[in-house]
């Protein structure tokens, strides 16, 4: 009996699905009824070697000042924006050497971010005051090493197609109805960004 037990379980244990691991389980919270956009400065706050996060939109003050601060504490942070979309730039000037817009075409929709390669963030929600405490949205914490270096991956792939963004000067102080901002273009020329939206 023990024989055909122990033969069972080593049986099972090669067709065992590869995602299974020891991970803790994924933790999901939901808007309105949860303050996401406090649990992201919570999470990136913790933050203590890199964040690397790809924003459909990111306009959500604590969430750019939970950023900010990161840097400021020697946290490596690389950010990509859909270029179609606006966003504190003016916030975002200190972390401007990683900041960059992925090519036109589709959107880039992703609302995610990784921190030390041990914690993954998706879901529905945007970097938005809306989007992370009035409208109905998700936001999944996975605490796993491997659903990180997944995301990673995906990034690294947007982040090599993506183009640096050169921020606007003092003269863009204004948050009402700001125009597209430059961007680089490969052969490193100044190129405006309302070129694409013809």
């Amino acid at each position: 009996m023990f024989i055909r037990l122990s033969l069972f379980a080593g049986a099972l244990a090669l067709v065992a699905p590869p995602f299974v691991s020891a991970a803790e389980a994924p933790e999901i919270h939901y808007a309105p009824t949860e303050n996401l956009e406090r649990l992201d400065v919570t999470l990136l706050r913790a933050a203590r070697v890199k964040i690397d996060l790809a924003a459909y939109l990111l306009t959500d003050q604590p969430v750019i000042d939970a950023l900010i601060d990161a840097h400021r504490r020697g946290v490596a942070i690389r950010i990509v924006l859909d270029p179609s979309q606006s966003s504190d730039l003016d916030r975002l000037r200190e972390v401007s050497q990683s900041l960059r817009t992925s090519p036109p075409g589709p959107f880039m929709h992703l609302k995610s971010y990784a921190v030390d390669d041990m914690l993954l963030r998706t879901g529905s929600a945007n970097f938005t005051a809306s989007g992370m405490k009035q409208q109905d949205n998700d936001v999944v914490i996975i605490r796993d090493r491997a659903a990180a270096q997944t995301f990673e991956a995906r990034f690294e792939q947007i982040w090599s197609a993506a183009k640096p963004i050169i921020p606007p000067g003092p003269a863009f102080a204004s948050r009402v109805a700001a125009p597209p901002f430059d961007e680089i273009d490969s052969a490193g020329e100044l190129r405006d960004q309302r070129e694409h939206q013809s």
